[in-house]
């Protein structure tokens, strides 16, 4: 079951943030346990480094590349670099992604674009560059990454205009996406993940809170999951892993919620 020896994964945003498992390094761990070559990138190389060696001391198989996956220029080289590497890409996930705080009066030009830049033009960028790879095998699925926060006007009672405007345009991206190439062999999907105890959140919450009022967020976002507790990076990995896998060899064009219940119990 979702074995995928003899594929090659290219998986973006491949390290983590700070101690413990982010979606992208707890992703490629999987896909390697899972018999995949992997091809990690992020765009702090000490950090993907991290995520090659725990692959490598498993015996699996993992190469990196250094990556902006805002600049197609840097993109098209880690996709050269795989192609080199491996001969083929199989799987392409899309995992770049992170908030800033604000709506559109408080938030300035320069934060919009760059939100919009690092959430949504990522995934198109990793399209862009490894769709013609897919094209020419006639086989490949694509796993984009999302966030309950594009189908809520808050988080937390804090307002993210430019990432929810930009996870929101991920589901329109993935099902675009899939149905020019349905019939060129390649699935595209969508994972939209909840509030994930991820070292992202950590990181990012005890910089803009400070320690307390952060601490004090992340048990209030535990409370708030219907399943009584916030995920984790393997809960998302898990979902990308299906969706990658053969086994999810019929399903395009569609996305799998991964938060505990917490959009069903939201009113409206």
């Amino acid at each position: 079951m979702l074995d995928l020896k003899g594929k090659v994964a290219f998986v973006t945003g491949a390290g983590a943030i700070g101690a413990g498992w982010g979606n992208g390094k707890a992703t490629a761990v999987l896909l390697a346990r899972q018999g995949a070559k992997v091809f990690g990138t992020d765009i702090n190389p000490a950090s993907v480094e991290e995520t090659r060696a725990i692959i490598a001391n498993e015996g699996g198989i993992c190469f990196t590349a250094s990556c902006d996956m805002t600049d197609s220029g840097s993109v098209k080289q880690s996709v050269d670099a795989c192609l080199e590497r491996f001969g083929r890409i199989d799987i392409l996930i899309n995992n770049v992604g992170g908030s800033a705080p604000g709506d559109p009066v408080s938030m300035s030009e320069e934060v919009w674009d760059r939100q919009l830049d690092h959430n949504l033009k990522t995934a198109y960028l990793g399209c862009k560059h490894v769709l013609p790879v897919m094209e020419k095998q006639g086989s490949g699925a694509i796993v984009n990454i999302s966030s309950v926060a594009g189908f809520a006007h808050q988080v937390d009672g804090r307002v993210h205009v430019a990432y929810s405007t930009a996870k929101s345009g991920l589901v329109g991206f993935t099902r675009s996406t899939a149905m020019a190439y349905v019939k060129k062999g390649i699935r595209c999907n969508l994972v939209i993940v909840g509030t994930m105890h991820t070292p992202l959140v950590e990181e990012r919450l005890v910089k803009q809170l400070g320690p307390e009022a952060g601490a004090n967020l992340v048990a209030k976002r535990h409370a708030a999951v219907p399943i009584g507790r916030m995920g984790d990076a393997w809960d998302t990995a898990h979902a990308v892993l299906f969706l990658a896998s053969d086994e999810a060899r019929y399903i395009t064009a569609t996305h799998l919620v991964v938060d505990g219940g917490l959009t069903a119990a939201r009113p409206g």
